[in-house]
């Protein structure tokens, strides 16, 4: 069966200066000056070329694989053997209460109203791990709850165009792989993720992050939409360096502006890598800190003390980037920019 999906792109508004006076804070992306990043809007493939963005509302998103229901990839994230359960297809309809075994490590994860907890330590009851100053940062209640109610917003001011625009943006390199099943990694909230959902663009959605409350923000927002399609999406508790799920068995994982949170890029690049597809796609967001910046008096030691007292990463260029997918097995590199930032794909070899 083959679904349609007609898809109207609109030129996308950015804004035409940056704040003077805001501050960069954690994931936040850094500010400058206005008349440093003057310039337009393009999109670089390589690290090299550059021509213009132009949208084409014309041509449909044709969606060619068989849509189905629920996951059935997910694996132990110690063993990466895949897991059984009994029962329907996992979803968020059917994942409270359900138990998921390991039969190599003989151990059990379990799901609640919310979500699958498939983290190494699931079950501990004496030991929790903490990770990073950044990581713990986002599993606080409070920067849960204002995620979507005021702090990504704020991103507009380091050249994001904004979630709707950038869901827009991120079809083009999506396009081969629609109708096969994503991961939404690192989700926060789940902005991205429900649209995913809604879009009808995926057989099932994976909305994946280390922090339960991000989790349960997903899950409230969810149960706030009617006719909401909770059968094509499950939410997922993991560490992004320790990825449930096994060898080859995504068609596409997205990141928005999450790369420079994890503690180490590569080590959650090379995850990525494993679970993706041959021909699978990783297309993700962040900033870079890149022209005068990268002048500015011991700028790279400068950033490695603050990534040690932090956790969070500072990208000072677009080959950075195209390097960590490189060297992780990814090929096809390309980005786009908006003064900080950038959005940049890569692909799984055939």
């Amino acid at each position: 069966m083959t679904t349609v999906l007609s898809v109207k792109l609109t030129p996308i508004s950015l804004p035409a200066q940056l704040s003077r006076n805001s501050g960069n804070f954690f994931c936040r992306p850094p500010l400058s000056p206005s008349s440093i990043f003057s310039r337009g809007f393009t999109a670089k493939v390589g690290a090299s070329s550059t021509a213009f963005v132009e949208a084409k509302p014309e041509d449909p998103i044709v969606v060619e694989k068989e849509v189905g229901a629920g996951i059935n990839n997910l694996a132990c994230p110690i063993c990466y053997e895949l897991l059984t359960w009994d029962g329907p297809a996992l979803s968020l309809a059917t994942a409270a209460g359900s138990s998921l075994q390991c039969n190599t490590c003989k151990k059990t994860y379990s799901g609640n109203e919310s979500h699958i907890d498939l983290t190494a330590a699931s079950g501990s009851k004496q030991y929790g791990e903490y990770i990073s100053l950044t990581t713990e940062f986002f599993r606080l209640p409070l920067i849960s709850f204002l995620y979507e109610r005021g702090w990504r917003q704020n991103f507009v001011w380091g050249g994001f165009p904004g979630p709707e625009k950038e869901f827009e943006m991120m079809k083009n390199y999506l396009e081969p792989v629609l109708g096969g099943n994503i991961i939404d990694a690192s989700c926060g909230s789940g902005l991205f993720s429900r649209l995913f959902a809604k879009s009808g663009m995926f057989s099932h959605v994976v909305a994946l992050d280390y922090s339960e409350n991000m989790l349960q923000q997903c899950y409230e927002f969810i149960e706030k939409e009617e006719n909401f399609p909770k059968e094509k999406i499950t939410l997922v508790r993991a560490d992004i360096s320790r990825l449930p799920f096994a060898s080859s068995s995504v068609d596409a994982v997205h990141a928005g502006a999450a790369i420079h949170c994890w503690p180490s890029p590569t080590t959650a690049v090379a995850e990525i890598s494993r679970v993706l597809q041959p021909g699978g796609v990783f297309v993700a967001t962040t900033y870079v800190l890149d022209g005068p910046f990268a002048f500015f008096p011991f700028v790279r030691i400068l950033r490695e003390n603050f990534t040690a007292i932090s956790g969070n990463q500072i990208f000072l260029s677009e080959r950075e980037l195209e390097e960590v997918c490189r060297t992780c097995g990814l090929v096809d590199f390309t980005c786009t920019r908006n003064r900080l930032f950038v959005m940049f794909s890569a692909r799984k070899p055939n």
